[in-house]
């Protein structure tokens, strides 16, 4: 059974935000989608603690604080470290994807070109941590 996911999109770009949710949409399964425009934004939305996010995912290139920094802040607290963070990106570079994991991401994913190939990786991302283990405990 697919477990109805609550996500935590970090992504500057409304564009981004907006085909992101489109893609939800279609799947036709009601995820709950915390929205943050930044690093900053979204530390403050984890810090209160009203929603633990199932997973997190997000862009690499924002401004205030990237991805990167973002992602060292969140594992290195104790609480919100076990987070599953995928990152989002049109980013494919072989250091910057390196560092991600260094660092304690659950996975890389590019931005395709083609809306119907961002459409297939969406919802393959969804299906995946729907079912997770980590996240139907």
């Amino acid at each position: 059974m697919n477990k109805l996911l609550n996500i935590l999109l970090i992504e500057d770009d409304a564009i981004e935000v907006m085909k992101f949710n489109r893609v939800l949409s279609t799947l036709d399964i009601k995820h709950k989608i915390l929205e943050a425009n930044n690093g900053e934004e979204a530390i403050k939305i984890l810090k209160e603690k009203e929603t633990v996010p199932d997973i997190i995912v997000l862009d690499l290139n924002m401004p205030k604080m990237n991805g990167i920094e973002f992602l060292r802040i969140l594992k290195a607290d104790e609480y919100l470290k076990y987070i599953p963070a995928v990152i989002l990106t049109t980013s494919n570079n072989r250091k910057d994807i390196l560092e991600c994991y260094k660092i304690g991401i659950a996975g890389y994913l590019l931005k395709p070109l083609k809306y119907d190939d961002y459409i297939d990786r969406i919802k393959h991302l969804i299906e995946y941590w729907s079912r997770n283990e980590l996240i139907s405990q």
